[in-house]
């Protein structure tokens, strides 16, 4: 047996089952599932309870051990047996949230496991002391004000502590807490990265180093430790970072090697499906979770987003239902029941259920980003843009708020505001269409064509989810009397709005009708005009210009005009095509 006296220093976690390595391989699904159930109590000792549910539901996505291969607790050290009656003490009153009493009683306590506990009690406690303090206030000015007084203290004490080479793994992962709670994120960074050498085996240190990557040049400056703990961080990240393709490739393999049970993976899927807007697979997969996990409250919120989006408001009012009974203080379920008053037009109610989530959690990003957007709707402008903030502040990767702070300043009329936001929100989505679009139009108001065209033009090429850009194109081209580029780009858009085989109405229809009906007229192209000009009679905004063309065209025929043969014979074909019966 592996009774050593430093049972959780340098990759003790994995040192304390026999046998055990945390390489690389998961060949071995026996050990991986041993040491997920070492670190899953280890972390429970410490009141680290998100990774050590983590850890749990992990461990039981893989096939059961017999009873031979269970393994006991790690032994005691004589320092924990000094130390067993303070933390045994402090353990129930740190349970019960008295961190105060914890941190008293673990006073003088020399053991790792005590010591920790002892640092993570008055950590705790400061930060319940500043979210009492700004739960009735969550406005930024008074946010800013309010400080977790305990960080200078811990950061001396475990800094003084690291130097002396004392800390373990679990010390390190608080030390990196504390750091990057005072916005040190250089020195945090460092030190989740020793964290994750020295006690692989712990995600909350590979999930806060998560939190501090920006994009995907940070990530490859970093020493990582060759382990299997590595591919869940490696992800995670890219779907962070919206690298979708990278993602859903190593979720893949993780099912592929024996997780496929593990409901974290499958939300995980379903969560990347949901950020490259693939609404169907996402719904899909997160029905299925449903199934197999009931009462799971963990990323509902994604799945109310997707309701939403789909306007499912009988789906959505049914989840909402259902969390409430689960538990309707969690801030999953209050982003629900927001996202269904929104649904609903309800936009007061719907801000008031997302504050209540924020006043749960104050650093819940989701909830910052909902309530801006409700904000927005009710054309509160100067309540949307902190609340925007405040998400940026959280995660300055949430491409929904920079997109959003965008959409205000546009409303407010600055577009050099605007640009500089809807910039920010394209960078961590390059291949949204929608950020593109947007940019476009800032460029356009600044007068700035060229970059403007080049938007547009980008937009459609990386899948105009909106049908938007080429229409935006060709009345650019039209404003500059680029006659037949932009009657190219009307001809594109209306054979792309007819092949995706939906009956939408399009409000740009008749506007692309017109245009290239007066174009192939200035052409003297007869037949190509008049189908267009019958078009343009289908749509009320048009249909006296379509008549009076149609009129021309009979006069100038009956008159013996000769068509032109300018125009390309391809452009021709493709617009009776798009202009074939089936339209």
């Amino acid at each position: 047996m592996a009774a050593s006296s430093s049972v959780v220093s340098v990759a003790a976690a994995a040192a304390a089952v026999p046998g055990v390595s945390t390489s690389a391989d998961f060949s071995d699904l026996r050990d991986i599932k041993k040491q997920l159930l070492l670190i899953a109590g280890l972390t429970r000792e410490r009141g680290l309870l998100h990774s050590s549910k983590w850890s749990a539901e992990l461990a039981f996505s893989l096939p059961a051990l017999p009873l031979s291969e269970l393994q006991p607790p790690p032994p005691l050290t004589e320092e924990d047996a000094q130390d067993v009656d303070a933390y045994t003490l402090a353990k129930a009153y740190f349970d019960v949230k008295e961190y105060d009493r914890a941190a008293h009683f673990l006073q003088g306590c020399n053991s790792k496991k005590a010591y920790f506990l002892y640092m993570y009690s008055r950590y705790l406690s400061g930060e319940k002391k500043k979210d009492d303090e700004t739960v009735d206030s969550l406005g930024p000015l008074e946010k800013g004000q309010v400080k977790n007084e305990a960080l200078r203290e811990l950061r001396v004490e475990l800094s003084r502590k690291h130097q002396a080479r004392g800390l373990d793994g679990f010390g390190l992962y608080l030390y990196g807490v504390v750091l990057r709670k005072l916005d040190l994120v250089k020195e945090a960074i460092d030190v989740f990265v020793e964290a994750t050498h020295v006690l692989p085996l712990h995600w909350g240190a590979w999930l806060e180093l998560c939190n501090l990557i920006t994009d995907k040049e940070m990530l490859k400056f970093l020493s990582l430790p060759d382990t299997w703990m590595k591919e869940f961080f490696l992800a995670h990240i890219y779907t962070e970072l919206q690298l979708i393709e990278e993602a859903l490739q190593k979720y893949q393999h993780l099912i592929d090697v024996g997780f496929s049970k593990s409901s974290y993976i499958v939300s995980q899927i379903a969560v990347a499906y949901h950020n490259i807007r693939d609404i169907d697979k996402a719904l899909s997969i997160f029905n299925e979770l449903r199934k197999q996990d009931p009462y799971r409250i963990e990323n509902m919120d994604t799945f109310s987003n997707l309701l939403y989006v789909r306007s499912m408001k009988s789906e959505l009012s049914y989840l909402a239902h259902n969390l409430c009974e689960i538990d309707k203080y969690r801030v999953e379920t209050c982003c629900v029941i927001g996202n269904y008053y929104s649904l609903r037009s309800q936009h007061e109610k719907a801000a008031l259920y997302f504050q209540r989530a924020l006043k749960l959690n104050p650093r819940y990003l989701g909830a910052w980003t909902l309530m801006g957007h409700e904000y927005m709707e009710m054309k509160n402008t100067s309540a949307a843009i902190q609340a925007y903030r405040h998400a940026i502040e959280v995660n300055k990767r949430d491409y929904r708020a920079w997109y959003g702070l965008g959409q205000t300043y546009e409303i407010l009329k600055m577009p050099f505001y605007c640009l500089y936001y809807y910039r920010r929100a394209h960078q961590l989505r390059p291949n949204d269409s929608r950020m593109l679009v947007a940019l476009g139009e800032c460029y356009e108001k600044l007068n700035q064509l060229v970059e403007a065209k080049k938007c547009y033009w980008r937009a459609y090429a990386v899948g105009d989810v909106e049908k938007m850009a080429l229409v935006k194109l060709a009345k650019l081209h039209e404003q500059l009397t680029e006659s037949e580029q932009a009657a190219q780009c009307y001809i594109k858009y209306i054979q792309d709005i007819y092949s995706c085989g939906e009956v939408v109405e399009h409000l740009e229809e008749s506007t692309a009708f017109r245009y290239l009906a007066q174009y192939y007229f200035k052409c003297k192209l007869w037949d190509e005009a008049s189908t267009c000009a019958q078009k343009c009679c289908a749509f009320n905004d048009t249909r006296e210009e379509g008549k009076a063309l149609l009129r021309q065209i009979l006069q100038l025929r009956n008159q013996g005009e000769t068509p032109s043969t300018d125009t390309p014979a391809e452009q021709l074909t493709n617009l009776k095509h798009a202009s074939s019966p089936q339209l």
